[in-house]
């Protein structure tokens, strides 16, 4: 494994960016539009005024909180090939969340999902071995849109057995999502044993918690399912246009929401992710692919470590509306540079047009990417076996090590060998099979994946409670699009 994490931060510089953050808390306070959350914070001891809905929390209540979360995250697959552990050194992928566009696969136009997009996108996800978790990682426009956060994530039960990070668009959204897990897990107790949901709640920038969001932290806590904690500011414009300005808020919404879960319920799992963004004030556009982002996702999470808590991050992420040059370098370099920093959840791949566009192809790609960021963790395997004196020595000058037992062996474990999407072969070769650029052979490999990849279906019976509950929430909800 990687000896030590990349830091862009001293241990110092950590220090002082939780200390200012909170003496945020303390004298700024954050803004909650939730009676139920500030009463919650009143009954603790924190100041709170209830006329203007600021709470103040003071650093005894941080300590407290930061005592009682526990330092692992455990989200379990539904199958025991596919259960994760967010802690330590263990990095894991899941694509970007909550997109309102996908790459059409024959136009390779922006437009907005189906139902079947997202079926066939989940399907893919499943397969993919370097994407270990599913996430609601597009906005279906066929369905009621006050349905449509429990609808896509009924379609996920339907098609995948990887563990799910997702969010919920309404109150009720996530009693029902819930509802859902435990129809497919064999009821509450087996949910609360083996939680298979991350559940994402964002603050809102700077130094707020709607009535939503906040309740969600409640609720979630409340069932012990694991949190997800992402705060959003954007350099520039909902945070100061310094990195380290925006570490102090960052890092200050992020406690107000982990001190609200531990009075909850202390010891409800809490992953300290986020998606910082900055305003390039060239153009007015909150971009998500800068190095700033990259950075920024780097030192919070060493923020974390110093708090013993699971990271996470939004990288991977391209501004661009096309796959081209500029989408493999800003995702390449977020994705490796994130593993290279140590974060535990690593949202963002398949994701492009500024986070909020889906595609097939990228998601390939990026799983090859995520395959070599994976291979880089690894290190120099550096023992008696691998030094090789012996063979060397057998071998001698000017022969090869191509028919010895240890170049059989060892090729398979020391070289990371990427899908048919990447191009290893020789030019003649490359040009009998059609001259393929890597977007082409994105496209065939999700063909093939999507035409031969199928999962085990649930149970006819669980089958049956699920479909029968997600058309009675079809029914309750308001007919609104």
């Amino acid at each position: 494994m990687v000896k030590k994490f990349l830091e862009f931060l001293s241990n110092d510089e950590v220090e002082t960016i939780h200390a200012t953050s909170t003496k945020v808390l303390e004298t700024v306070g954050v803004e909650i539009e939730n009676e139920n959350a500030m009463k919650i914070f009143a009954e603790a001891g924190a100041n709170v005024d209830f006329a203007n809905k600021r709470v103040y929390i003071s650093e005894g209540l941080v300590k407290e909180a930061l005592e009682k979360v526990p330092s692992e995250v455990k989200l379990y697959g539904f199958d025991e090939e596919h259960n994760l552990v967010f802690a330590d050194r263990n990095i894991y992928f899941n694509p970007g969340s909550t997109a309102l566009y996908i790459l059409d696969r024959e136009t390779m136009n922006m437009r907005r999902p189906t139902s079947k997009d997202f079926a066939d996108f989940v399907r893919l996800t499943d397969f993919l071995e370097h994407i270990h978790a599913q996430s609601t990682a597009m906005t279906v426009s066929d369905v009621p849109d006050a349905v449509v956060d429990r609808f896509r994530f009924y379609i996920i039960l339907k098609n995948s057995v990887k563990p799910i990070i997702a969010g919920a668009f309404t109150i009720e959204g996530l009693y029902d999502m819930k509802h859902m897990l435990e129809i497919v897990v064999g009821g509450e107790e087996a949910l609360r044993k083996r939680p298979c949901l991350l559940i994402d709640v964002c603050p809102s920038p700077p130094l707020k918690w709607s009535k939503l969001t906040s309740q969600n932290l409640i609720d979630s806590a409340g069932f012990n399912i694991p949190i997800e904690i992402i705060p959003a500011p954007q350099l520039g414009s909902t945070a100061p246009a310094t990195l380290a300005g925006l570490l102090v808020q960052h890092n200050a919404e992020f406690l107000s929401g982990l001190v609200l879960t531990q009075l909850v319920n202390a010891g409800v799992p809490v992953v300290y992710s986020g998606s910082p963004s900055l305003m390039d004030m060239r153009y007015g556009t909150g971009c998500v692919g800068n190095i700033e982002v990259v950075m920024l996702s780097a030192a919070y999470a060493q923020i974390a470590r110093m708090y013993h808590i699971p990271s996470g991050a939004y990288l991977g992420i391209s501004e661009t509306k096309i796959i081209d040059v500029q989408t493999g370098l800003e995702s390449a370099i977020g994705l490796i540079t994130g593993t290279l920093a140590g974060i535990n959840c690593i949202t963002g791949p398949g994701m492009l047009g500024f986070e909020n566009c889906q595609s097939f192809e990228k998601l390939v790609i990026d799983n090859e990417i995520c395959g070599m960021a994976l291979r880089i963790m690894k290190d120099v395997n550096v023992s008696d076996e691998t030094l090789a004196f012996e063979l060397i020595k057998k071998v001698g000058p000017g022969k090869h090590f191509l028919s010895e037992k240890h170049t059989l062996k060892w090729f398979q474990i020391e070289e990371y060998i990427p899908s048919p999407v990447l191009d290893k072969i020789g030019k003649p070769r490359w040009e009998s099979m059609g001259a393929k650029d890597t977007l082409k052979r994105a496209k065939e490999h999700v063909d093939k994946i999507l035409t031969e990849h199928h999962i085990k279906p649930l149970t006819s019976d669980k089958e049956k409670e699920l479909n029968s509950f997600m058309a009675e929430i079809m029914k309750r909800e308001p007919r609104t699009s």
